[in-house]
């Protein structure tokens, strides 16, 4: 971060220090909202949630390092005491932006599905133009905003900002704190259709990232998503399109998945034609490195550079198409961060696709899809019909209704299916029945938290 005085940050935000003995101390180190992660130099945001009130971890953080808390109230402890802890913490972000990094590109992205993936990959091949930082995990809303951008410093040539919503007007608001050059919409989706209530709900809120942009900023949209292509008439900015289809500017031709689920293709650009062989598991990782190049092209890079920078970029977000191999020949796929119907479909078309290139056998481990309204019972049910279209061999579903009506479909699909009602049985199932050389994908909403049971899949019972 670049450093600002306790003083200068109370102007910011028009808070008042309280038990401050020196108001020209730094914060040199970017803000923290886990107690835990606070170290020397950094603010602590005390953040009041639900289940717990950051303002009682305050002594924590100082003991642990923090130079201050961002607070409500006085805590006994060096503090900067504002109206609203998140507000503050968007107003240092855009005194950080506007005053401290002049030379800093932002590079906004969002997406229902990929955009985790794809901000990861932005970030590699931009870092190689220089130093650049982006969006840890997908820390993508009003109190991970902040956090990212006080990681910056003078010296950051590319800040890489992963932007989510659940309403309308979300985007909005992270743009207003951090105003991108660049914008990169990776498509429109059905996750947290429950919220928005349609589609074109969710379009007008992604493509709020793009009206976001100056005259002389670039958005990079998929060809290949009507909805998302739709959003050039939103901006006056420049327009790049990226995708399969022929009149993207940045595409893939002669596309295959290796044995292990990992794209190879090559990639067409104005700037030249290369081949690519990603790193990383599933179709969709395809869409997400071209939109990747074509940022990358676009701030400079010929098309071997990016390539080559695409074919190094290694998996960095835990749990999305994480694959591992375990000794006897059991592949587990933990995509279990989270899922939609559209992130399942594309999955499931991976194990297939995976276990048709080396005749290898197939077990889909599923776990029900959130915030999808009234439209879950038709959801959950295609997903079933879709693992067994695709010739998968096993489905194992864990949880309650949403599960049952995944299985009850794949069954009267012709395909074998067992529903379990929590992780544990469905576990022991799992180990007593796969054989070497299966493939398991894992997936399922985040609040399922089947990460756990494809992390004990690794543990190879006798």
């Amino acid at each position: 971060m670049e450093p600002l005085s306790l003083a200068a940050i109370a102007s910011v935000t028009g808070g008042a220090l309280t038990d401050v003995p020196d108001p020209d101390t730094l914060v040199t180190e970017p803000l923290a909202f886990d107690s835990r992660t606070a170290k020397s130099g950094s603010l602590f945001l005390a953040l009041a949630g639900d289940r717990t009130d950051g303002h009682t971890f305050a002594a924590d953080a100082v003991r642990a390092g923090a130079t201050a808390v961002l607070a409500t109230r006085p805590v006994g402890v060096p503090a900067v005491v504002v109206g609203d802890v998140l507000t503050a913490a968007a107003r240092i972000a855009e005194h950080l932006i506007c005053f401290c990094l002049p030379d800093t590109t932002v590079v906004a992205i969002t997406g229902s599905a990929g955009k985790t993936s794809t901000k990861d990959l932005v970030a590699q091949v931009l870092s190689g133009l220089g130093p650049t930082v982006a969006t840890e995990q997908s820390f993508n809303n009003e109190i991970g905003l902040p956090v990212t951008v006080s990681r910056a410093t003078a010296g950051t040539r590319h800040l890489v900002l992963e932007m989510g919503a659940r309403h309308l007007g979300d985007i909005q608001a992270l743009t207003t704190v951090a105003p991108p050059e660049i914008s990169v919409v990776t498509n429109v989706g059905t996750a947290h259709l429950g919220e928005f209530g349609s589609q074109d709900a969710i379009a007008q809120a992604k493509g709020e990232i793009v009206e976001a942009l100056p005259r002389h900023g670039l958005a990079v949209l998929n060809a290949d998503d009507p909805l998302v292509r739709a959003m050039a008439t939103r901006t006056s900015a420049r327009v790049v399109l990226f995708g399969e289809s022929e009149t993207a500017t940045i595409r893939a031709t002669d596309i295959v998945l290796d044995p292990d689920g990992r794209p190879r293709y090559t990639l067409i650009t104005p700037a030249g034609t290369a081949p690519v062989r990603l790193r990383l598991a599933g179709s969709v990782q395809v869409p997400n490195s071209l939109a990747a190049a074509a940022v990358g092209v676009e701030t400079g890079l010929d098309a071997d550079d990016v390539a080559e920078l695409l074919s190094a970029a290694a998996p960095v977000s835990r749990w999305r198409m994480e694959t591992t191999v375990r000794p006897d020949g059991v592949t587990i796929v933990n995509d279990a961060y989270n899922a939609n119907p559209d992130s399942m479909r594309s999955s499931l078309q991976t194990l297939a696709a995976m276990g048709r290139a080396a005749d290898r056998r197939t077990v889909a481990v599923l776990g029900q899809m959130n915030e999808l309204g009234p439209d879950s019972r038709a959801a959950h049910e295609s997903i079933g019909r879709t693992a067994a279209s695709l010739g998968v061999d096993q489905l194992v579903v864990i949880g309650g209704d949403e599960a049952r009506w995944m299985q009850e479909a794949a069954k009267a699909a012709g395909l074998g299916a067992v529903h379990f009602p929590d992780q544990d049985t469905a576990l022991d199932l799992l180990r007593q029945t796969l054989l070497p050389g299966d493939v398991v994908l894992v997936k399922a909403s985040r609040d399922v938290q089947l990460q756990h049971l494809a992390e004990a899949l690794h543990t190879i019972t006798p």
